[in-house]
């Protein structure tokens, strides 16, 4: 930030993430732009990274910014089509899933976008005046369960998702299996969360629109398979 202050930058756009707005608390209603994570034990160190570093951009303008303007974006779950093998743990789940590597589904319900609706948003962020000095969280619809994401490329790929598991797994099996697989450890703290988060805001302030989370999830879906990244 201080680079693109001293290169005369008008706009900072800082992808930040949901894992700034909701981790650490449990609510009943979606969480908004004016929720932000509680950092306690719950929270793992990359959301605590998120919520540290968004804060800490914030302080920036505050104390230093001279003028320099500062918008976020606040993604859930990040789908869509991939461009290589390097891809997001979000995306990382759809491949398990149609790979057959994940068995059962962890209860966890969390949003989801499109990639091509984040950088809409991005670019909305940048250019619009209106965007300036706002946090923008990016969701499509209610949050899915892993169960939902399995169910819909299920009902969509026919053959292709034969894989695709098609129940939950109790939270306590995925506990038990942790100890023994270092992948599942990360999602321990995840289960039993329930994350709907509402993109209100960006739809009214800036005219954004989302596509729908389970074309994003179908659209992951098939590129993997184009790309041949799917075993």
């Amino acid at each position: 930030m201080r680079a693109a202050k001293k290169a005369g930058v008008k706009r900072f756009v800082l992808t930040s993430a949901f894992g700034a707005v909701g981790m650490g608390t449990k609510k009943t209603t979606p969480y908004t732009e004016e929720d932000w994570t509680v950092l306690n034990d719950t929270v793992a160190p990359y959301q605590k990274s998120k919520t540290i570093s968004e804060k800490s951009a914030w302080d920036f303008i505050k104390n230093e910014g001279e003028g320099m303007e500062l918008s976020v974006i606040n993604p859930t779950a990040v789908a869509g089509p991939v461009l290589a093998d390097d891809f997001s743990h979000s995306i990382q789940n759809i491949k398990q899933m149609l790979e057959g590597e994940m068995k059962g589904c962890p209860k966890i319900i969390s949003g989801y976008v499109d990639v091509r609706d984040v950088a809409d948003l991005h670019f909305r962020a940048m250019t619009l005046p209106q965007a300036n000095g706002q946090r923008f969280i990016a969701a499509s619809g209610k949050g899915l369960s892993l169960l939902d994401v399995a169910n819909t490329l299920r009902d969509s790929l026919g053959e292709k998702a034969s894989k695709v598991p098609t129940r939950e797994l109790p939270n306590w099996i995925i506990k038990l299996i942790a100890l023994f697989n270092p992948k599942l450890k990360t999602v321990v703290p995840l289960l039993g969360m329930v994350k709907h988060a509402s993109s209100e805001k960006a739809i009214k302030m800036l005219g954004w629109k989302p596509r729908p989370a389970n074309e994003a999830i179908l659209a992951t879906a098939n590129s993997l398979f184009e790309m041949n990244l799917i075993k």
